[in-house]
């Protein structure tokens, strides 16, 4: 059920990936990502998901990023109704928030 997927806060996972308590995974398109990234966050785009779910860490737990928060809910939703990588997260407001936040980023700011 949509709705009930746990959320992070952009300086929450900030923080949790900082000391290696979770992975992040950016799944918005690759236009998307080469123009505003978090260096050293993977991107597997949503639309490449279902090939490419091998490649999502299952030795911590995952948030998903997005723009604004909405395909990593339903993402994140999705993993876990499949339940093989934990509890997966939202990062709540995606990466407009997260630069917001002022948390470090690269490229363009978001739009």
């Amino acid at each position: 059920m949509e709705g009930a997927v746990k959320e992070m806060s952009p300086r929450e996972a900030h923080a949790a990936w900082e000391a290696g308590e979770v992975a992040i995974v950016d799944v918005r398109e690759s236009d998307e990502h080469a123009t505003t990234h978090v260096p050293g966050v993977p991107l597997v785009p949503m639309s490449e998901l279902g090939d490419r779910l091998e490649e999502l860490p299952t030795d911590r737990p995952l948030v998903i990023l997005c723009r604004s928060g909405r395909r990593s809910a339903h993402v994140a939703d999705q993993l876990n109704a499949l339940g093989e990588h934990g509890d997966v997260a939202n990062l709540t407001g995606g990466i407009l928030a997260w630069a917001e936040d002022g948390l470090p980023y690269a490229g363009e700011p978001p739009r």
